[in-house]
């Protein structure tokens, strides 16, 4: 039985009002503020509607917002190691489910993070005695490890950020939630954001990057109450044994800029710096106009806390809640004015870049600060990155694909030239040119958005240049019995003097296997060595191709591994798997014949489709498309004879 008060508090505009704050179940931007955190639940009952921080199955249209890959595999460790660590005290991160900007149930998703910090005996805690909110981050002290009260020890904390419909200048709401490890008596809560890209030095103990008002970016003021620059925000949360007791906003300002009347929201009329007096502190903030904008309530008994479960203070594991464990809170920034002050004339606007979470002694806004969870980034959108198929034309114009590496799906990339041409459409992920000349990519996080970030591609044209990567057009080798049969085509095989075969059974220190003169043929021109390995005792074998043009410019090829183990099982392999460089397939054919594969990334867009030939035996397949791709999960699948492999393929860092 989810446990609720009515919470009232008082605040001034020229003369007093009251405004009560429903501390019960409710659903903001379909978005449940109930204290569980299953969606397609409310109240503990099964809904069809509704977002939340995770699912468990339970069947409906709303969607959890927390990426849960890995999760099972984090719980395995926690069940097979019991030790603190490495396994169940380890602090780990997850960011929003969803592409930002996605609009799931008609809302507009913008970010969401979960974070399990360290507890017990803890090394991001606020060492004892007078760090306060008032203060600079500069003068936060932290120990290297120390234990900390129960009822202060956070466990987990999130947040998320969401727009109530489908547009960008929808009403904003922020959510947040806390677990902590003793129940009993009152707790007190701050989610404190940073204009600045605030983070924790955990070797040396120290924050950084703090901001150049007293350590906080101080929000500016026009003498109209318009707001001039934006600055940070801190949101208070106070629990009860019962229930949520208080949410107050307040923002890092100037003491003399409370003499302004502003725009958005109306001054609450508590002040607090690092001293009596401080020319900046933090000011409690109120809405101008009616309505509920804050909701909060704490977990009932019982309650799933999610699929990475919770680790206590004991280092014991769980998979629910005890009572009051978990607390929740909403609020509605544009009600309270701070949205329309971030956003201005765009509403894709930051609204800040880092999030700290905190506990304190006490009820008192200045009172003993005691754990925190690091500072964790939030809005970090990717910034485009352009690049080019062929960036040089080499001795004549020709055709090249520009294609953005990192794309987001859910932006729109709108491409333009001063100077070059564009064949075909000018929006989307990559675009198709015909001359030299720069292009520039221009991405919009939403139609209703102006730019949010550019890259610039250059093209040339050297009349003189021979590119030589670019012109082999396939190596790869392929084992029978105890023989390496090595294949390699090349464009322009006129311009190349020699090709020389190196091999290696470590993938370093090649040796040269073979030097083989280029023919007097012209253009595509196919080679073929064999290579007996009967006498070469290694599992695995690697050959790579050196070209040599008429000018002594030389280049290597991909590399190519064979397996030379007896036991050649069917069906696609992928090696190595996770790979932070180089990827290959290796595919036993019954007999010679084509066969096509194709690479997708995680968003289902398609990098690269192939036809490719395949020799009777053991054949190797350099996926060259994925080297220079970000790290994450991509996926091969391979049509052979009628079947079909597919396969995941991890590249790391």
């Amino acid at each position: 039985m989810k446990k609720f008060l009515l919470y009232v508090f008082t605040f001034l505009f020229i003369i007093q009002l009251s405004e009560a704050q429903i501390t019960g179940p409710a659903t903001r931007a379909n978005f449940g503020v109930e204290a569980e955190l299953t969606c397609n639940v409310f109240g503990a009952s099964p809904v069809s509607v509704g977002d939340d921080w995770f699912g468990n199955g339970t069947f409906g249209t709303g969607q959890f917002v927390i990426d849960t890959a890995g999760a099972a595999r984090i719980v395995a460790g926690y069940l097979s190691d019991a030790s603190p660590w490495p396994r169940r005290m380890a602090p780990f991160s997850r960011g929003m489910r969803q592409t930002p900007y996605s609009v799931v149930s008609n809302r507009l998703l913008l970010d969401a993070i979960f974070h399990r910090d360290f507890h017990g005996d803890d090394s991001t805690v606020f060492a004892a005695g007078s760090n306060k909110n008032g203060d600079s981050p500069a003068s936060w002290s932290c120990p290297v490890s120390q234990g900390i009260p129960d009822k202060n020890d956070l466990l987990d904390g999130m947040i998320h950020a969401r727009r109530a419909g489908p547009n960008a200048t929808d009403s904003l709401w922020i959510f947040g939630g806390v677990s902590i490890e003793n129940t009993t008596g009152n707790r007190y809560f701050d989610f404190e954001l940073y204009q600045t890209d605030l983070y924790y030095d955990r070797p040396a103990r120290v924050f950084r990057n703090w901001g150049p008002d007293m350590g906080h970016t101080a929000w500016v003021l026009n003498p109209d109450g318009s707001v001039k620059t934006p600055g940070d925000i801190i949101f208070t949360a106070e629990y009860s044994s019962t229930s949520l007791t208080l949410v107050e906003a307040r923002i890092w300002i100037a003491q003399s800029s409370l003499s302004i009347t502003p725009q958005f929201w109306a001054w609450g009329g508590a002040y607090d710096g690092a001293y009596s007096g401080a020319p900046y502190g933090y000011a409690n903030i109120l809405p101008k106009t009616g309505g509920i904008f804050y909701t909060g309530l704490q977990s009932a008994a019982g309650v799933w806390c999610g699929p990475f479960g919770i680790i206590h203070q004991d280092n014991t594991y769980a998979t629910t809640y005890t009572a009051r464990a978990f607390m929740e809170f909403s609020v509605n920034m544009t009600k309270l004015g701070l949205d329309q002050a971030f956003i201005g004339t765009n509403p894709c606007a930051s609204p800040f870049r880092r999030v700290l979470i905190k506990s304190r002694a006490s009820t008192a806004f200045t009172a003993e600060l005691k754990d925190f969870i690091a500072p964790f980034r939030m809005f970090d959108y990717p910034l485009p990155q352009a690049v080019a198929e062929m960036p040089i034309f080499c001795g004549q114009m020709g055709v090249s694909d520009i294609t953005i590496a990192n794309p987001m799906s859910t932006s729109i990339y709108t491409w333009s030239t001063t100077n070059g041409h564009i064949v075909g459409p000018v929006t989307g992920p990559s675009i198709t040119v015909d001359t030299t000349g720069t292009y520039i990519v221009t991405q919009q996080l939403h139609s209703q958005c102006p730019a949010y970030a550019y890259d610039t591609v250059t093209i040339v044209l050297d009349e003189t240049c021979l590119v030589l990567d670019k012109n082999l057009v396939s190596f790869s080798g392929v084992l029978s019995q105890k023989n390496t049969a090595l294949h390699w085509s090349v464009y322009q095989n006129e311009r190349i003097s020699n090709y020389t075969v190196e091999y290696s059974t470590e993938n370093n220190n090649f040796i040269s296997l073979e030097n083989i003169a280029a023919t007097d043929e012209s253009g595509q021109v196919s080679y073929v060595l064999n290579h007996d390995v009967s006498t070469i005792n290694a599992p695995v074998i690697y050959y790579r191709l050196r070209l040599t043009d008429l000018n002594g410019k030389t280049v290597y090829s991909n590399i190519v591994a064979v397996r030379l183990s007896k036991d050649i099982k069917t069906g696609l392999l992928i090696y190595p798997n996770p790979s932070p460089d180089q990827v290959w397939a290796s595919i036993v054919a019954a007999k010679t014949g084509e066969a096509e594969y194709s690479l997708i990334d995680m968003s289902s867009k398609l990098i690269t489709q192939k036809r490719i030939l395949l020799y009777a035996g053991n054949n190797t397949i350099s996926l060259s498309e994925l080297d220079n791709r970000q790290p994450g999960i991509y996926f091969i699948k391979m049509v052979l004879d009628g079947q079909v492999f597919t396969r995941k393929i991890v590249k790391t860092k």
